[in-house]
């Protein structure tokens, strides 16, 4: 649930600077953290990629998003030039933040933005670095990282290390701002299973035949589906909707996609932003997991999931965006029949008079 401001007359920072470079599942997963900063901070200003805004937007505790594409942590970096670098600077300079507070995942270093920063004139500078950061960091929070700890959390521990504690009633799980828009004009009345099948990297997706085979057999089963994706991915949309679902392709705002998940009784969807945005509307989710990234800390977080996927295969942390084993064996060899069970399973669990169940990952049968 989202967090509040800190009562009227307790000591508060001035502006706090959060930073985030990443895409939006990443974004959506510092939200817990945001909210611990904002309890303390009279503005909270998120520094994010350009993939990232649209959720830093929704983000509870977040009063103004400032956009920043990083060369060390993009995909596809542009040059690191001096206009590029000033751009940082001005932004950093009209924003005067009293703290900045860098968030990370494992595998990225906070040290580049630390001296952007520093060369910004923000005067206090708090990141989890491993390795020394002399005079970039002010608050240097190591973590074992041999340890594989969620991100939210792992984020949290950060905040935590720089004098930030969620405020009473905050339970810590991901959240967005409410009331989102209604979207009963493209969805109907809730109930549906949304399938989102797109990826930001192909080594996470779920082969689109398989998508489209689930789509049909749900229908079949008496199910509305609801198939949902990017501008870009209108093409991959239109074949797994085909004649059974309902194609949402590139129509959505991602506050509408917010509602749509929301109003979902669960959602197939691989490691991508959507499942952290169906964790943070609190919608279970059939998780389709690549281990190229470790489930014990990017798996949709304090929602119940399923998960989908051989975690040991051969790709197993390898971090790569695309399939280095030749036939993807550790998604194409699950099944649609195991999707579709899998998805009835969830929604009886709700209709048990259970709710939504208990928040945690279940590793699928296998």
């Amino acid at each position: 649930m989202a967090g509040s401001r800190m009562a009227a007359g307790t000591p508060r920072l001035g502006t706090v600077l959060v930073a985030r470079l990443d895409n939006a599942g990443d974004v959506l997963l510092a939200g817990p953290a945001i909210r611990a900063v904002a309890a303390s901070a009279r503005e909270v200003v998120l520094l994010t990629g350009p993939n990232g805004g649209a959720a830093a937007q929704l983000l509870p505790g977040v009063d103004q998003v400032l956009e920043w594409r990083a060369p060390w942590i993009d995909p596809d970096p542009l040059p690191l030039t001096r206009p590029h670098v000033e751009r940082l600077a001005s932004l950093a300079e009209k924003a005067a933040p009293e703290l900045a507070v860098i968030f990370t995942s494992f595998h990225q270093s906070s040290l580049p933005l630390a001296l952007l920063l520093r060369l910004a004139g923000v005067p206090r500078i708090a990141a989890i670095s491993e390795d020394y950061p002399g005079s970039l960091l002010d608050v240097r929070h190591i973590v074992d990282e041999t340890v594989d700890v969620p991100e939210a959390e792992r984020m949290l521990g950060l905040a935590r290390a720089a004098g930030f504690e969620l405020p009473p009633g905050d339970d810590g799980a991901l959240a967005v701002r409410r009331p989102l828009p209604s979207v009963d004009q493209f969805t109907g009345p809730p109930g549906y299973v949304v399938v989102h099948p797109g990826t930001s990297a192909p080594a996470r997706a779920w082969p689109a035949e398989h998508h489209a085979r689930t789509v049909r057999d749900l229908a079949l089963a008496g199910l509305r589906v609801v198939v949902t994706g990017d501008p870009d991915e209108q093409a991959l949309t239109a074949q797994v909707a085909g004649a059974y679902g309902t194609d949402l392709g590139g129509v959505t705002t991602f506050p509408e996609l917010a509602a749509v998940l929301a109003g979902a009784s669960a959602v197939v969807v691989a490691n991508t932003g959507p499942a952290h945005l169906a964790a943070a509307v609190g919608t279970p989710v059939v998780s389709l997991f690549a281990p190229v990234v470790p489930a014990e800390r990017w798996a949709p977080y304090r929602v119940p999931v399923v998960l989908l996927g051989d975690q040991r295969a051969p790709c197993q942390g390898s971090r790569a965006r695309v399939c280095p084993i030749p036939g993807h064996p550790c998604l194409s060899s699950v099944s649609s029949d195991e999707v579709v069970g899998t998805v009835l399973g969830l929604i009886a669990a709700q209709r048990d008079g259970s709710g939504r169940g208990p928040s945690g990952v279940t590793e699928g049968a296998r």
